[in-house]
């Protein structure tokens, strides 16, 4: 199959032969729209991967029968990917199968002690991004070039640590979606993973008085002269800004970037390094737990429980008073 035919056939499988090519095209939008953006671009890579697999080894890939996953799954491991790459693999097959009205392979037991025999590997421990902490983010900040480019990226850094925003909602984040107050500045989330309906929530954004990220914004928005649309964009080599919004991956490059440029591994780093940074420095400086979910817009205290176990592990220590 063509690359992503894995999904485009599976969203129109289960739509009924005789209907007319816009009631069609109704559906696949409304079945696209049922996962976030990023999901539906990841899916399609996954499924893509799978695909190719497949064809390399004469199975079907949809349906796929419970041995071709359970074999692609295991191949995936001994390829080096991560337990959440191959995880979110596993996702988008059963997404792919779930829309062309399928059983889900994934669902039998052979797969399921595939992935537990993966997890259970010592060299597929979680990788998690390294957190870009208060003091993390002064040093980037610090190698951030002036020129437009520069108040952009100091905009983007800022704010992204300051809201412990995810890249996606970064770069989704519209002009209209900001509104001035006295105490700094309220973000309109219109819609993250955890929010896939749309519902939309609102952080609170401080001036501050060391990250200043109000005032990095502003900054940004008004040497760009950015009056509506997307805030963080792409600039030309030529210095044009363009009419479109960074992808999440770019704004990930970007973070890695000036890591890098601070004397820290990139590779450690990430888009999800400014949101894990301003969860840990609060923690360390001893957030209330709930405040600290106010901000970050977590759903599951445990999730945040582990980044301030993490920050507290050596102040904590049991043994801290007579080692």
């Amino acid at each position: 199959m063509p690359e992503i035919s894995m999904l485009s056939v599976a969203v129109l499988s289960n739509s009924g032969s005789n209907l007319p090519a816009d009631a069609l095209a109704l559906v696949r939008d409304y079945q696209r729209a049922s996962k976030a953006s990023a999901t539906v671009r990841a899916y399609k890579s996954d499924a893509a991967a799978f695909t190719a697999w497949c064809d390399g080894h004469g199975v079907s890939s949809l349906p796929a029968s419970p041995e071709t996953v359970a074999a692609f799954l295991s191949h995936e491991a001994a390829a080096g990917r991560a337990s959440s790459t191959i995880g979110r693999r596993l996702a988008a097959i059963a997404y792919a199968h779930k829309l062309a009205d399928l059983p889900d392979p994934g669902a039998h037991e052979t797969v399921h002690a595939v992935i537990k025999g993966i997890r259970r590997r010592p060299d597929m421990e979680i990788r998690r991004k390294t957190a870009a902490t208060a003091e993390v983010l002064a040093a980037m900040l610090s190698h951030v070039p002036p020129g437009l480019a520069g108040k952009r990226d100091r905009a983007l850094l800022g704010l992204g640590f300051a809201g412990a925003f995810r890249r996606s909602e970064l770069a989704a984040l519209l002009v209209s979606d900001l509104t001035d107050h006295a105490d700094g500045l309220r973000v309109l989330i219109r819609r993250s993973k955890t929010d896939q309906e749309g519902r939309g929530a609102e952080k609170a954004i401080p001036h501050g008085r060391h990250v200043r990220p109000v005032a990095l914004l502003r900054d940004w928005l008004t040497a760009a002269g950015i009056t509506d649309g997307p805030v963080f964009r792409p600039i030309s080599r030529s210095g044009r800004i363009r009419a479109e919004a960074l992808t999440d991956r770019s704004i990930g490059d970007i973070v890695k970037r000036y890591a890098g440029a601070a004397g820290f591994d990139p590779a450690a780093f990430g888009g999800h390094s400014l949101r894990a940074g301003f969860v840990t420095t609060a923690a360390e400086r001893g957030a209330d737990l709930a405040r600290i979910m106010e901000v970050s817009g977590h759903r599951d205290p445990r999730t945040v429980l582990g980044y301030v176990r993490r920050a507290n592990a050596f102040k904590d220590h049991a043994g801290s008073g007579f080692l």
